[in-house]
C-alpha cells in the first residue's frame, strides 16, 4: 500500500478538513495490512482499514484526536482476529496537504528523525528503492502512491462502465477510458480516470504506453478490429478483447491478412474474462478485474527488490 495523496487532495477539496487513518503496524492476525488507510470527515468516509468494529471505533476517534493508538482486537474490541493493530490518525486541510506535496516518501513523527528513517529516504532518492509502509521507531514512513500500471479501456457501454466501477478503486492503476464521443460516458467519472473522446479510437492507440493493458469492448466489431490491428502495430503489455470464439476466428484471419504473424496475434486474449461466470456486465468486469490484478502482481514481483520489501 502507498499514501494516496491524489485521493486525499480530492477529499480535502470537497470536504475541507479530513482525517486520515492508516494501519501503522500489525502484530498477529489483523483484518488489513500495514499501509491500509481510510479517510474520515464530518458526515462520511471512504477507504477501509477492515475489521468492522475496529473501523467503526477508529472513525469515531478520528474526528477528535490525532496520533498513534494501539488496539488489541480481541480484548479491546471483541474481534476474533486475535492480533493487535497500531493506527496513526492525522488531520489534513489545504495547508497541511501543501506541506507534504512533492515528496516521494512521506515520513513523520515526533522528535528528531531516526537514522533508520534517514537511510530509507536516502535510498529512495539515490537508488529509487521505494520502502514499504512501516512504523520505524515511532515514525511512520509511506511511499507516495504513483499509479504505474496503465489500463486503457476501449468502450463506455455497459461492460466498460462496469469495468471502470470495479477497477477505479484499486490502487496503482492508471485508467484511461476511450470512446467515440463525450456523450458515450456517464455524467460522473471516478477522479482517477482520464476520459478520452476519440471519433476514431484506433488513432489514439499510439498515445498509450507500450506496456499498457488494453481492454477492447466497444459497441462496434469494426472498431474492435481496428483497435486490435493498431495495438498489434504499436505494442502492448496485455491486450484483451471481448467476444465469442467465432468473432475471434474471423479477426485472426483478417489480422493475418494485414501481415501480423500467428505468434503476434496469439498475444491478444480473446475472449477476456471467464465464460463460466456468465455474460452479465458485472460478471465480466469481475472476472476481467481478476486478470488485471494477476498481471499487476506479476509486474510488482518483477521489479520489487529485497530491500524495498524489507522492514527496518
Amino acid at each position: 500500500m502507498s499514501f494516496d495523496i491524489d485521493g486525499l487532495r480530492r477529499a480535502v477539496d470537497r470536504h475541507g478538513r479530513v482525517a486520515r487513518v492508516v494501519v501503522a503496524s500489525v502484530a498477529g492476525s489483523a483484518p488489513r495490512e500495514v499501509g491500509a488507510a481510510m479517510l474520515v470527515w464530518d458526515g462520511g468516509q471512504t477507504g477501509t482499514i477492515g475489521g468492522g468494529t475496529l473501523e467503526f471505533e477508529a472513525a469515531q476517534m478520528a474526528r477528535h484526536r490525532d496520533g498513534l493508538t494501539r488496539h488489541a482486537l480481541g480484548p479491546d474490541l471483541g474481534q476474533c482476529c486475535g492480533g493487535a493493530v497500531t493506527l496513526l490518525t492525522e488531520h489534513f486541510d489545504a495547508a497541511a496537504l501543501q506541506a507534504i506535496e512533492g515528496h516521494e516518501v512521506i515520513a513523520r513523527g515526533t522528535g528528531e528523525m531516526p537514522l533508520a528513517v534517514h537511510r530509507l529516504i536516502d535510498r529512495a532518492r539515490a537508488r529509487g528503492e521505494i520502502p514499504a509502509p512501516q512504523l520505524v521507531q515511532g515514525w511512520m514512513v509511506e511511499p507516495v502512491l504513483r499509479p504505474d500500471f496503465p489500463i486503457w479501456i476501449w468502450g463506455a457501454g455497459h461492460v466498460g462502465r462496469a469495468l471502470v466501477s470495479v477497477l477505479a478503486p484499486l490502487p496503482r492503476l492508471a485508467l484511461t477510458w476511450v470512446d467515440t464521443g463525450p456523450d458515450r460516458f456517464p455524467a460522473e467519472v471516478p477522479g482517477n480516470t482520464t476520459v478520452l473522446p476519440a471519433p476514431f479510437p484506433e488513432r489514439a492507440i499510439p498515445l498509450a504506453p507500450k506496456d499498457a493493458a488494453h481492454l477492447i469492448l466497444t459497441y462496434s466489431h469494426e472498431i474492435d478490429f481496428a483497435l486490435c490491428h493498431a495495438a498489434l502495430s504499436h505494442g502492448f503489455g496485455f491486450c484483451g478483447l471481448i467476444g465469442s470464439d467465432t468473432k475471434w476466428a474471423r479477426f485472426r484471419k483478417r489480422l493475418q491478412s494485414l501481415g501480423h504473424t500467428r505468434a503476434q496475434i496469439d498475444a491478444i486474449c480473446c475472449p477476456i474474462g471467464q465464460k463460466a461466470l456468465g455474460k452479465h456486465p458485472q460478471a465480466i468486469a469481475i472476472s476481467v478485474a481478476s486478470q488485471i490484478l494477476s498481471l499487476q502482481q506479476q509486474k510488482e514481483q518483477a521489479w520489487q527488490t529485497p530491500s524495498s520489501a524489507s522492514r527496518v
